[in-house]
């Protein structure tokens, strides 16, 4: 069958359509963005703005005509933390619903930690062993481990690249004493999170998504071209050196680097302060970077619902 699914996230909506079913590769048959930036578009009121709220609406309704074209039998919709995170979030979904007819759901971090480490379970097999997953986002960074499809421990932390950047990080580039503030705050949020990591362990340490991705290219892993099985790793010792070298560059320079996407480059940094602190607190030299993500998660979860049905 063909499914859809409609991932609203910080920066993002990303329309993923896949002909799939319940035991097999999900193939992807359609992919399309439109960057909207919407946790750069709630104000101090804490509410989405009307022009965040507009340009979600129509970016929804684009998605839901993409779908319809490519004959999608189910189209699955839902939301991470940047809605989540609004005051007006129910206003807005309502709105999307009724002008839209997609009816957005909401993840909590929680669910978005579960849904990950199902895909990267998928991806890697049981042979994996204990995994441990990883996900930075642009509200929050999802952590999560088990030996199951299900993990033991699945959490949720607002440790968000683009969170980060808006609230923590002043100046392009910022300034030393503000990345300086930056990495003592990530690592005192990481902290409580880490032990319970590492008290559960683990045999496989794991990173996905698209800022784990980028710092990985960065260290000089292969390019998107090579494709999603080519191996793809990032140390801590060339994360270091990629931390190193960016802290001190304007996000207009980051953008003309290969393998930074100009919409996410002046989010990049907060992101490596992020992974490097994780990876230390968590006692971690090496990850492998797994391609499939959240929204293979929601996929795959689908299909054994529609199976069981």
């Amino acid at each position: 069958m063909r499914l859809g699914v409609l991932d609203v996230g910080s920066n993002t909506v990303h329309l993923l359509v896949v002909d799939a079913h319940h035991g097999a590769h999900p193939w992807p048959a359609h992919s399309q963005k439109a960057e909207l930036r919407l946790a750069e578009k709630i104000g101090k009121d804490g509410e989405l703005s009307r022009a965040g709220a507009d340009s979600l609406v129509a970016a929804c309704a684009e998605a839901r005509d993409a779908a319809a074209a490519l004959q999608t039998e189910d189209l699955l919709a839902f939301a991470t933390s940047a809605v989540r995170d609004a005051t007006n979030s129910a206003r807005v979904l309502r709105r999307v619903r009724e002008e839209t007819g997609v009816d957005l759901q909401v993840l909590s971090g929680e669910a978005e930690a579960i849904m990950t480490f199902l895909a990267v379970r998928r991806w890697f097999g049981w042979s994996a062993g204990r995994l441990l997953v990883m996900d930075i986002g642009g509200g929050s960074l999802e952590l999560a481990g088990g030996i199951d499809e299900e993990p033991d421990v699945a959490l949720s932390v607002p440790l968000g690249a683009g969170r980060l950047t808006r609230e923590r990080l002043a100046g392009d580039p910022p300034t030393k004493a503000s990345v300086d503030a930056l990495c003592d705050y990530v690592e005192a949020e990481v902290a409580r999170p880490a032990k319970r990591l590492i008290e559960a362990g683990w045999d496989r340490p794991v990173a996905t998504s698209k800022t784990f991705r980028t710092l990985a290219r960065l260290a000089g892993a292969a390019p998107s071209s090579a494709g999603p099985r080519a191996p793809r790793k990032l140390t801590r010792t060339g994360l270091h050196q990629v931390l190193s070298f960016i802290r001190r560059m304007p996000s207009t320079a980051l953008a003309e680097i290969d393998g930074v996407s100009p919409g996410r480059a002046h989010q990049i940094l907060a992101g490596a302060v992020v992974a490097e602190v994780t990876m230390r607190s968590l006692g971690i030299d090496e990850i492998e970077i797994c391609p499939w993500a959240l929204r293979e998660g929601v996929i795959l979860r689908r299909l054994e619902v529609l199976e069981s049905s």
